[in-house]
């Protein structure tokens, strides 16, 4: 027969209640909520691919942009002081986020069903609809893709394959009067050269193209009104913050600070310091279930 000496006994006894507590503090951790590890740390992690407007390194090394100023006004009033920002190419934010290396991915993301299946996001911040880069002055009086479609000696250009020449073509511009680059640095040299007198990007590129000291010479037509639907709403798409799934009540802290940024104009704010405009701010009716559900 197994004999135990009462020494023996003890320490298996006093071994068993450390490793109960022990596992009863690794219990506790896991079941903190993702918010509740941000509001007690006073740190989040996000996520971010180092673009313009939406966020990068600026000249000092801190990450600035639309989407890190918007976080720091959404979670400074929840206590959190310290932001990380984690630099990694567009493809691999979302599966950093889902291996918890971040909290959530604040880059300029486009609201898409087929995005949606793998994160849950936030309520929609920016109307992403096209934009065109003229020649300064604007000197052929580009407002639309209409007025392009008037005068058949106008031409616009943009990426081979974009939804920006997807829509001007949606909008009724022949094919004659298109033409498709290789990419953003052609596009933009081809109007620099005068062989077009358009070039078509969102407007979250314009903005960023425009602030390269490089390109020179060409504005944003302002106003300007894109392809506008069969049912009568401007095609474009919604920005928004991704979560992981599992974090409802983290998304739902941002969702109510970004509705109370809505109404006090900080919103707003923030968007123009990086040259959007309040046109550019999304309607509050548009929700981002239904963006995900592709009923907008």
């Amino acid at each position: 027969m197994l004999k135990i000496s009462l020494r023996t006994f003890r320490s298996l006894v006093m071994g068993g209640v450390a490793l109960v507590a022990m596992g009863a503090t690794t219990l506790n951790a896991q079941a903190k909520t993702a918010l509740e590890r941000i509001i007690s740390s006073g740190k989040i992690t996000i996520g971010i691919h180092n673009r313009a407007p939406w966020g990068f390194r600026g000249a000092d090394g801190q990450a600035t942009g639309f989407h890190p100023d918007l976080i720091r006004a959404a979670f400074a009033p929840l206590g959190v002081k310290e932001v990380e920002f984690v630099i990694a190419d567009l493809g691999a934010l979302i599966p950093g986020l889902l291996a918890d290396r971040t909290d959530a991915v604040a880059s300029g993301f486009s609201i898409t069903p087929a995005r949606c299946e793998q994160v849950a996001f936030g309520e929609p911040e920016l109307a992403i609809g096209d934009a065109v880069i003229v020649q300064a002055g604007n000197p052929h009086g580009i407002h639309s893709y209409a007025d392009i479609v008037k005068n058949p000696k106008l031409s616009i250009g943009g990426s081979r394959g974009s939804a920006n020449l997807a829509n001007a073509r949606a909008a009724g511009i022949p094919a004659s009067q298109i033409q498709q680059f290789q990419n953003t640095e052609s596009s933009v040299s081809a109007i620099m050269a005068g062989r077009v007198q358009a070039v078509a990007f969102s407007s979250g590129s314009v903005v960023s193209l425009l602030q390269d000291p490089r390109v020179t010479g060409l504005e944003r037509a302002m106003p300007f009104q894109g392809y506008i639907k069969p049912d009568g709403k401007p095609a474009a798409n919604y920005s928004g913050i991704a979560f992981r799934k599992g974090d409802a009540e983290l998304r739902a802290a941002y969702d109510k600070r970004l509705a109370e940024l809505r109404a006090d104009g900080g919103l707003v704010a923030i968007a123009k310091r990086y040259g959007f405009t309040a046109d550019e701010i999304a309607p509050d009716s548009v929700k981002a279930a239904e963006l995900c559900a592709d009923k907008l």
